[in-house]
């Protein structure tokens, strides 16, 4: 295989954010090259950082240079929750047109997904901060989404829900498994991992063998699914998660 033939992804990524690399190159395969730009460090994440992030985002996509990329994908939910869903579209437009390729957003690629499986209510899994939960919560719930209900995800072993030590980058298989068995998910339930940051992999591998037809997304999977589609990638997706989705 000639890699230099291969379709070329950017992802812009937060700092800290230690999952979506591995992610996407376990969903995506060796079908698509993978290279990544990073946001500024700050000192903390707050509703602050993310309006930088927004501001210096077209900055950062220059960084690629003349790599002549086939698609972009900027894998950080939160400071796009910032935008709604009508000005997240238009901020994606409008850098798709100055760079000359797709640019998509973890969040937008999670309801186009939302729309090609008709999905129309969800369960949402969230690794947030409270005031972050609420954002996130009402992006989805303007593009016309039901939030049946949502179930907390904490970083640190025994924290509650107004505990501000809530990470997704601390978040565990076995919190998420222990979460969803508190709740009660109907056989067909929609259940969206929101977070680019938060693993998930192996807890939706874990879940998939249920037997249940429960519909299980997340920000990089839906990711994902988003870049093969847009780039033309052939034949049966190489990770069973996607296989899953298209079925």
């Amino acid at each position: 295989m000639d890699i230099f033939r291969l379709p070329r992804l950017g992802l812009v990524v937060p700092p800290e954010n230690p999952i979506a690399e591995p992610e996407f190159n376990r969903l995506i395969g060796a079908e698509i090259n993978v290279y990544s730009a990073r946001f500024p460090v700050t000192p903390e994440f707050t509703r602050e950082t993310m309006e930088m992030y927004n501001e210096v985002l077209p900055d950062t996509l220059a960084d690629f240079g003349r790599m002549n990329l086939d698609a972009a994908v900027i894998a950080c939910n939160a400071s796009h929750y910032l935008l709604d869903p009508d000005g997240d579209r238009a901020f994606l437009g409008e850098l798709s047109q100055r760079f000359g390729f797709p640019v998509q957003s973890s969040s937008r690629a999670i309801l186009a997904l939302c729309e090609a499986l008709g999905v129309g209510r969800m369960t949402l899994v969230s690794p947030y901060d409270a005031w972050l939960t609420d954002l996130s919560r009402s992006y989805w719930e303007k593009a016309g989404l039901t939030v049946d209900r949502v179930v907390l995800a904490p970083g640190v072993p025994g924290v509650t829900a107004a505990d501000d030590r809530f990470n997704p980058y601390l978040v565990t298989t076995q919190t998420l498994l222990t979460r969803l068995g508190e709740v009660e998910l109907a056989d067909d339930a929609v259940v969206l991992f929101t977070g680019t940051g938060m693993g998930t992999l192996p807890a939706l591998a874990a879940l998939a063998q249920d037997g249940s037809r429960r519909t299980l997304l997340t920000s990089n999977l839906a990711s994902a699914w988003w870049t093969r589609r847009t780039v033309g990638a052939d034949g049966p997706a190489p990770h069973p998660l996607l296989r899953r989705l298209e079925r």
